[in-house]
Parts: C-alpha cells; structure tokens; sequence
C-alpha cells in the first residue's frame, strides 16, 4: 500500500499546478499574450489525462479499502460476498492503472503534440528506389486517410520511371499528435522485389530514407526577415498549364544557416510562400531538436536519429510478401495490406517497447 500511496502522491501533487493553470489560462492579460497563452495550454493538456488518471486510481482504491473494510467487519454473509466480488474485480485492474500512471509522469517527447512534416527521399537502387519512395508515400496517404489526417504535399521531384526521387509532405490533424506518431518512421526502409524495370527477372534491394520533423509553430521560432533571401521561379510539377508558366513557386534561402527550401505546388505565390515559410520554421527548430532526437537514439532502439540515413529500421520482402521492422522484430505477412496503409499494428508495437525503454531510463522497472 505504501507503493500505492508514492505513486498517488506524486499524481495528485500535480493538482495544485492543474488549478493554477486553469486559473492563468482564464485571466485576460494572459489571454492577450498569445505565446504565453500557447504555452500555458500546452502544459493544462498534458497534465489533464495524469490527473484523471490519478483520480479514478484513488477512487479504485477507496472501493478497495472500503471492500476490505465489509469483508473484516461484516457479519451479514450477503455484503461479505458482494465485497469479495468486488475485490476480485479491482485487484486485476491495479498494476495496469499503476504502470499507466508510472509513463504518464514521465516527460513525454515535448514534441509528440504537433504536426509533422515527412521528407522521402529514393536512395540506393536509381529507378527502382524512386518507385519505391513512391510506394511509401501512397503508404503514408493512405494510412493518414484512415487517421482522419490532411496530408499536403509541398515540394516533389518525379522520378524517371515512376514514384519520386525526393517528396515533403505535411501531416496535420486538430485532434491527433501526429508527430508522436510518425516518428517511429525515420529512417531507412529497404524493399526486396523484382522491379518493373528489371528484364531478366532478378531480385533487387533498393531503398528509400525517410526523415520525420515536428513541424514548428509560429512561436517555436522567431525569424527575422532580413536573414532569409527569397527567389521566385516557375513550377516545375504537375498542376497544369497555370502552375508552370507564372512565378509561383517560392524557394527560401535562410543565410546564417544555409537552409534551403522550396514550395511550387500551389498557383498562388502567397500560399507558396506561407508553405515554405512554415517548412523554413521547422527546418530551423529542428537543429535544435536532433540534439534531443540524437540523445535519445543513443538509448532507445525504437528510435532514430533523423541526421543517422544510414540505419535500417524495416524490410519490405515482395516475393515472400513479408515486411520486418528491426528494431522490435515485428513481421506481418500480407505486404499488400501493409502497403494499403495498415501500419498501426506496427507502430503499436514501436509504442510499447519504446515505453518499455522509458520505465527503464526512469528506473521503474
């Protein structure tokens, strides 16, 4: 029970910080300043699903308490059953409640929360790699149409048979982390088949690299304006006649860093520019955050480190219609289905063992 007691403790000191949050969030003056108000909402979010569950772990343990006490007291063999029912029905549900508890007090990615942002790239292979970042990015459609996200591309580069050489897309939603679930994406996906573009028949391994960034918010990072030199050029996409004869298309230059980017997938220039804009953002905040993201390969498996293109996280094997992930040793065996799309049950299992690695760091286990 003193276990029990630690671990309410630590939950319901947090209520204090929960109020006092409720009540900044309310008043006018912080209301007026956004950055501040953003902030102060982020931090009200992320702790409302550790009070509630605090709350419902005390009130489990109070029904507890209170059967134990019937089950000791209690003459009337009627209550003295219901009790032992009781027991026997809250007993099983404590350490789930318990291990839940134990991974909502620790911190979580700070980035988990935002959007993403997701760059493919075609590597080893020529052709056949660019098919094949073609193949996950209908992969990635496909999924985020099932989560209920909107996807838009930014900037793409076609590949000569098919699929692309290189693709960004941004993936948003008003209700999901989309970043918390993307991330386990990063890194190298290689693909054994025989390709369109092979005569003889052979199997081939190719790759495609995968990079994943919390896409920034206007508050993240303060860019000063002077420091970013803008070209504007004709798309060179697909869009029609209008896209590929008017200046649309915005390509960035942020000079202190040397971070280039560009957007032409829309006619107008503005929404260009905002697009490139937010991409520009997120390219800069996420200098910072490969520190953090670097720190944190080094000690879990489940994650890598989006500047390390060389590490393999996944194969997709067509002739046995297999797809591994390495890092867990996760195989499903309908490939079609998987590149339909259906990749939860693999991400699912990246979530558990990367919360696995977190109760370790944090030395719960």
């Amino acid at each position: 029970m003193a276990d029990n007691n630690t671990l309410l403790e630590k939950v319901l000191s947090l209520q204090d910080k929960y109020q006092k949050l409720q009540e900044q969030l309310a008043d006018p003056e912080v209301m007026s300043d956004m950055k501040k108000y953003v902030q102060l909402n982020k931090d009200y979010k992320e702790l409302q699903p550790i009070i509630k569950a605090g709350l419902d772990y005390k009130a489990m343990l109070e029904e507890m308490a209170t059967a134990k006490d019937i089950l000791m007291n209690e003459k009337d063999e009627d209550l003295r059953e219901m009790a032992r029912e009781e027991i026997a029905e809250i007993e099983p549900k404590l350490p789930e409640m318990e291990q839940n508890i134990k991974l909502l007090l620790i911190p979580a990615d700070p980035d988990d929360g935002k959007n993403a942002i997701v760059e493919i790239r075609g590597g080893a292979g020529g052709d056949e790699a660019a098919i094949f970042a073609g193949d996950l990015f209908r992969m990635y459609s496909k999924y985020a149409e099932r989560k209920g996200w909107k996807l838009e591309v930014t900037d793409q580069a076609p590949g000569t048979s098919g699929g692309f050489k290189q693709i960004v897309f941004t993936l948003s939603s008003n209700n999901d982390g989309v970043y918390g679930t993307m991330k386990y994406e990063s890194g190298v996906h290689r693909v054994q088949r025989v390709p369109q573009t092979e005569t003889q028949g052979r199997l081939q391994t190719s790759a495609a690299s995968v990079a994943v960034f919390p896409e920034a918010g206007e508050f993240d990072i303060e860019l000063n304006m002077n420091d970013i030199r803008k070209d504007l050029f004709c798309s060179s996409g697909p869009g029609g006649q209008g896209v590929n004869t008017t200046y649309s298309a915005v390509r960035l230059t942020h000079i202190p860093s040397g971070i280039v980017v560009q957007c032409q997938e829309e006619r107008s220039q503005l929404k260009n520019l905002d697009r490139a804009m937010a991409e520009l953002r997120t390219r800069l905040y996420n200098m910072e955050h490969q520190k953090y993201l670097d720190g944190i390969a080094a000690k879990r498996k489940t994650m890598v480190s989006t500047g390390d293109r060389s590490a393999k996280i996944r194969t997709y094997n067509y002739p046995q219609s297999r797809v591994t992930d390495h890092r867990t040793g996760w195989s499903m065996y309908n490939l079609p289905v998987f590149m339909d799309g259906d990749i939860q049950d693999c991400i699912d299992s990246l979530v558990v063992a990367e919360n696995a690695e977190r109760l370790k760091e944090a030395g719960e286990n």
